[in-house]
């Protein structure tokens, strides 16, 4: 979806073939960036950044009350929350 306009581009632009976001590069080459609900666009992440495990669970396990921060802010979520805002996003089935 490479545009060389600063305007938001919109999903329904009729393509009856879908629509893709956050290809590889945009015209300009540069990598494209999607974002969500008002969030900084970024780039799709290459590599596994979330090095803290904030509350419960020990070094190796994970428990239904573990909590993750994924190393960005200070807000922190257990692995059914994520499941839970997946869902209902539509981003996986419910």
């Amino acid at each position: 979806m490479a545009t060389t306009s600063a305007a938001p581009r919109q999903l329904s632009d009729g393509n009856t073939q879908g629509t893709v976001l956050g290809g590889t590069t945009n015209a300009a080459g540069l990598p494209e960036k999607i974002a969500f609900f008002g969030q900084t666009p970024a780039v799709q992440p290459t590599a596994a950044v979330n090095v803290h495990t904030v509350a419960a669970g020990s070094t190796t396990a994970v428990f239904v009350n573990t909590t993750f921060d994924g190393s960005i802010g200070s807000t922190a979520y257990s692995l059914g929350d994520l499941v839970a805002a997946l869902k209902t996003l539509g981003l996986i089935k419910s």
